[in-house]
C-alpha cells in the first residue's frame, strides 16, 4: 500500500489499487472523529479521485473499530455562531465531495458510526455495514441537531418519520434496524466488510465510467426536481452516451460475446 501520490496525510490514510481509491479516516486515539483537518484532507483526496482516470471507484473506511464517532467535541463546544457556520463549510464541502463525486462511493463500515460519521454515509452511494455495528444521530442530546445534512439526506434514504423518531430522540441503532429501514445496502460479518466492498467495487469498476457519472448524477438529480424534469434530463444523458466509443464498446461485446473494455472515451 502506498500513498496516494506520494503525499503523506495528517488524519488519513490515502491509497489507490486495482481501479479503486480508498480514504481511510486515521485518527485512532479519537475515534475517528472529524476535524477541519481530516474534513479538508478527505476533500483534497476525494477530489482529486474524482479527476483521475485510473481510479474508477473510492471506497471510504475507518479501522477495526470504529468508522467515526462524528465532530470532535473537544474542538467543537468552544466555537461561537460565526466559528460553527465555517466549520459546518469545511463539512458540506467534503459531504458533497462525496455526493457529487464523478465516481461511485461505497462506506466500508466496521464500528460506530455517530453524529457525522453517520451523515458521512448518509451522502455515500453504496453501503456496505458490519452486522456487529452501531449507528445514530445523538447530536439533540448535545443541545444541538445534525448538521452535516442528516437532517435532509435521512428523508431521501429512508422515511421522514424514521428521520424524526432517531433525531428527535438521539438514540442509537443497530445495523439490522439500520437495514430494515432501508439505510444501509448490505450487512456482513465484520471481518468481511472491505472484502465485500472491494468485490462490489471492482464490480463496478469495469462499467464504462462515462455511464457510471451520468447514472449517478441522474439518480441524484431525482432527489431534487420533478419526474418530468428529471426524466428530460436522464434523455440527455442517455443519449449523450451514444456519442462516445463505451457504449459502441459494450453493444459490440454484448452481441459478440465477449466482455466488454471500456475506456472512459
Amino acid at each position: 500500500m502506498e500513498n496516494y501520490r506520494g503525499v503523506s496525510y495528517e488524519t488519513i490514510l490515502a491509497w489507490a489499487e486495482g481501479g479503486i481509491g480508498y480514504v481511510q479516516f486515521n485518527r485512532p486515539k479519537a475515534m475517528n472523529s472529524v476535524n477541519i483537518t481530516l474534513l479538508d484532507e478527505a476533500y483534497e483526496v476525494l477530489t482529486a479521485y474524482s479527476d483521475d482516470p485510473e481510479v474508477r471507484v473510492i471506497i471510504i473506511c475507518g479501522n477495526e473499530n470504529v468508522f467515526c464517532a462524528g465532530a470532535d467535541l473537544a474542538a467543537a463546544k468552544e466555537m461561537n455562531a460565526f466559528e460553527a457556520r465555517e466549520f459546518l463549510d469545511h463539512v458540506h464541502r467534503t459531504q458533497f465531495a462525496i455526493e457529487d463525486n464523478n465516481k461511485p462511493v461505497i462506506t466500508a463500515v466496521r464500528g460506530m458510526a455517530l453524529g457525522g460519521g453517520m451523515e458521512i454515509i448518509l451522502a455515500s452511494d453504496i453501503r456496505i455495514v458490519a452486522d456487529n455495528s452501531t449507528l445514530g444521530l445523538p447530536e439533540i442530546s448535545l443541545g444541538i441537531f445534525p448538521g452535516a445534512g442528516g437532517t435532509q439526506r435521512w428523508p431521501r434514504s429512508a422515511s421522514i418519520c424514521s428521520a424524526k423518531l432517531y433525531i428527535f430522540t438521539g438514540d442509537f441503532f443497530n445495523a439490522q434496524e439500520a437495514f430494515r429501514m432501508g439505510l444501509v445496502n448490505m450487512l456482513v460479518p465484520a471481518n468481511e466488510v472491505m472484502d465485500t466492498a472491494a468485490k462490489i467495487a471492482r464490480k463496478i469498476a469495469r462499467k464504462s465510467p462515462l455511464s457510471l457519472r451520468a447514472a449517478k448524477q441522474a439518480i441524484n438529480n431525482s432527489m431534487n426536481v420533478g419526474i418530468k424534469a428529471g426524466c428530460s434530463a436522464e434523455q440527455l444523458a442517455w443519449s449523450m452516451m451514444f456519442s462516445s466509443e463505451d457504449q459502441k464498446e459494450g453493444m459490440n461485446a454484448f452481441l459478440e460475446s465477449r466482455k466488454a473494455e471500456f475506456k472512459g472515451k
